[in-house]
């Protein structure tokens, strides 16, 4: 029997449509939709138990992967099956995850799965657009307490028009390119890379895309309708007293408000609030105490929260004593670590990143292998999150998702800076040595810093500033926070990080927990992170105002050179031994690619020091010397023979031409030694093919006065040695005669 189908189709405008189906693909999920645009398939399944965790906290898990298949091609590597998940997928579940979580109830802690799978792609349409459609699309179906639909979309800006889900190939020309995530009221996130826009600019995409957001927020609400919407399910939800509550906020609140007042810093502050935890709760009694304490813990916070949004709101004070617009003291250093190619330490308050820089050839490019996209990057950027930096003791059990995400937000924000004709590969390494408060956007800083010291020509210099907010939607006050603190993160209404040059924002991420939060709201917000990122910049550019000239004396230097691709093979040689010979006896490291299309082999010679890399050009040039005709170039003797001497291009190692023994003088020449010898230099003439021999001819006597009284013979019918000073014929030419006289 076919199953009844249910389906909903959003026009994109420029021919193209997204469709969302249901009611034919797993059917015992609790939701599931297939997302399709053009050629590109989605499947969304969602799950949820319906017995209640024994944690305080939504286990959700969003899970993105993109099957091989889907593109008709085989994976990677030894085993033939798809396993740990990309940075491309991860960076995907987290762009889901940050809008999903927010809109499930606080006092739900059911077991949550949300798997998103590629199951057909199309190279026009970039499938992580569409992933957190499908994920709602699929909550709307089931009997989840979720808020509301939301969606997402990417927008780009290609020759000044906005497009919503622009395919890869307007992506390349587009200025901007942002995920934004919403409701059909809220804006939730935005995470994406510009090329120095402005504030409005920005702004202007964000409304763009909400737009394009709603109608697919209402899309998902009409195929429920028709699915027919399910009732929500019943949950146990969390216990609460408010008598309790009432009885720990009068406790903590002005205790709390006393300490969050005084300025401390972050151990000083966080013993002090714990003190004042431990004695709200031992003035229970053991019996309270048992019966309460999830509640009593509970209350505290919420207490705690209250009286830090209210100093900042009416006092304008910090938890550390700033003002709402203050950044935290600053120190940079550059060229810290002797044996890197670049190094910077960037400190700010309480967060330190120190950065590296590595240069490398192309062999080094990160190759990027998913069934939507493959290619390779030059530049890229790794962050790491020990636990230490939080004076933390945990177990590190690989690349967490939220160290990817942060790496790729800082990697975006400098990569636009790195010039087109850089001919390294460049390998960022931040590492978080103390953190209480963006440690992604002291990534950016310390990693402009090393770029800088390593001797990138960085286009400008970058900077990043992570911005809180603190509104009361009842008074309309709201508070715009500069250089947020840890705390501040987790107490505010929304925290964005935005990075950029003195020109415009390169790249930003932004989560707000905030309904309707007003885009004049906003904008205050961007202009006031500006003034943030110019203070921090001039801080950057005191410590290295340019890019170093040139890299580090143990750093190597790159040189790259285009060649013919007739060439390529007799630079590679039977085997690879030329070019493993070269490597070693230069100590260079030789990488060959070719341009398909210029036809062109690129060669790429990294080496320290200038000797090697000479001796690599050398014989490159020796590989494309070709003598023009009626030129003269010094030669020298390599080997002697009856009939001539065979003769090295002194500027081209390695290309050898006979000079036959009669070109050697205008007088008859008995025995060649008897003009040149093994390893004498002199200049030749280059009279090119010898329409009689075949062969290339060169003459020493053509440089040589005549001889008075010289008469010319005719021309000899001998063929003489090959270029490489072979004698075929394997004897001395005794027709050789003494010049005439008169």
């Amino acid at each position: 029997m076919i199953p009844k189908t249910f389906k909903e189709v959003i026009d994109l405008g420029d021919g193209r449509e997204i469709s969302i189906e249901t009611g034919k693909l797993a059917k015992q999920a609790h939701g599931s939709v297939v997302v399709q645009s053009g050629k590109c398939m989605l499947l969304c399944t969602v799950v949820s138990n319906y017995k209640q965790a024994d944690v305080d906290f939504l286990p959700l898990t969003v899970d993105y992967r993109e099957k091989f298949a889907a593109a008709g091609r085989y994976p990677g590597g030894f085993f033939k099956r798809e396993a740990r998940p990309s940075d491309g997928e991860v960076l995907t579940m987290r762009l889901v995850d940050r809008v999903l979580r927010p809109l499930f109830p606080k006092d739900y802690h059911s077991e949550t799965q949300v798997m998103i799978q590629l199951m057909s792609h199309d190279d026009d349409v970039m499938p992580d657009a569409m992933a957190g459609l499908a994920a709602s699309a699929a909550i709307q179906l089931s009997d989840f307490p979720f808020e509301c639909a939301i969606s997402e979309a990417r927008v780009g800006r290609v020759n000044g028009e906005f497009v919503i889900n622009p395919t890869r190939a307007q992506l390349a020309e587009s200025d901007i390119d942002m995920m934004i995530g919403a409701s059909a009221d809220s804006v939730m996130m935005v995470e994406g890379e510009m090329d120095e826009i402005s504030e409005e600019e920005m702004t202007e995409a964000i409304k763009f895309a909400h737009e394009a957001i709603k109608v697919q927020c209402a899309a998902q609400i009409r195929l429920a309708e028709a699915f027919g919407k399910k009732e929500v399910r019943e949950y146990e939800p969390e216990r609460e007293d408010e008598d309790l509550a009432k009885k720990v906020h009068d406790l903590a609140y002005d205790k709390v408000y006393a300490v969050a007042k005084a300025g401390s810093a972050k151990h000083e502050r966080s013993a002090a609030f714990s003190e004042i935890k431990e004695e709200i709760i031992t003035s229970f009694s053991e019996e309270e105490q048992e019966e309460f304490g999830g509640l009593i813990s509970k209350y505290f916070y919420k207490a705690e929260k209250a009286a830090v949004r209210d100093l900042t709101l009416s006092e304008g004070l910090r938890l550390d004593g700033r003002k709402t617009d203050e950044i935290r003291p600053i120190w940079c250093e550059v060229d810290y670590l002797p044996s890197t190619h670049g190094s910077a330490i960037f400190t700010r308050g309480e967060t330190q990143a120190l950065a590296t820089v590595t240069l490398g050839t192309s062999r080094e490019a990160n190759q990027i292998d998913m069934p939507s996209f493959e290619g390779e990057e030059r530049f890229y950027l790794h962050y790491n999150f020990p636990p230490f930096s939080t004076g933390e003791a945990r177990p590190i059990r690989g690349t967490s998702r939220r160290e990817v995400g942060h790496g790729n937000l800082a990697q975006r924000a400098l990569k636009g800076m790195v010039p087109e004709d850089c001919p390294y590969t460049v390998r960022v390494v931040s590492e978080v040595l103390e953190s209480n408060g963006s440690s992604s956007m002291a990534t950016v800083c310390s990693g402009t810093m090393a770029l800088m010291d390593a001797g990138v020509q960085l286009k400008k210099p970058v900077s990043g500033i992570a911005m809180g907010l603190i509104s009361d939607a009842d008074s309309g006050k709201y508070a715009v926070l500069s250089d947020i603190l840890g705390d501040e993160d987790h107490l505010g209404d929304m925290d964005f990080k935005v990075t950029g040059t003195a020109d415009g924002i390169t790249a930003c991420q932004m989560d707000i927990k905030v309904k309707g939060l007003s885009y004049e709201i906003l904008v205050n917000a961007l202009k006031q992170a500006r003034d943030g990122r110019l203070h921090i910049l001039e801080k950057l550019t005191d410590t290295i105002s340019a890019p170093n000239a040139d890299v580090k004396e143990h750093a190597p230097t790159m040189v790259t050179r285009r060649i013919p691709n007739e060439f390529i093979g007799a630079l590679i040689g039977p085997g690879g031994k030329v070019i493993q010979e070269l490597q070693k006896e230069t100590e260079t490291t030789i990488v060959i690619n070719e341009d398909p299309v210029t036809e062109e082999g690129i060669v790429e010679v990294l080496g320290v020091g200038s000797k090697g890399i000479d001796a690599v050009m050398a014989k490159i040039d020796s590989l494309l010397f070709k003598p023009e005709v009626g030129s003269v170039y010094e030669v020298k003797v390599i080997k002697m023979l009856d009939f001539g001497a065979v003769v090295e291009y002194t500027d081209a190692p390695g290309n050898e031409v006979l000079l036959h023994v009669s070109e050697l003088a205008w007088e008859r020449t008995e025995n060649v030694s008897d003009v040149v010898n093994m390893g004498d230099v002199f200049d030749v003439k280059y009279f090119g093919i010898d329409s009689r021999t075949r062969k290339e001819k060169v003459s020493r006597k053509a440089l040589l006065p005549k001889p008075e009284g010289y008469v010319e013979r005719p021309p000899r019918n001998d063929k003489g040695g090959d270029r490489r000073g072979s004698d075929r014929r394997g004897g001395r030419d005794n027709r050789d005669r003494k010049p005439r006289r008169d």
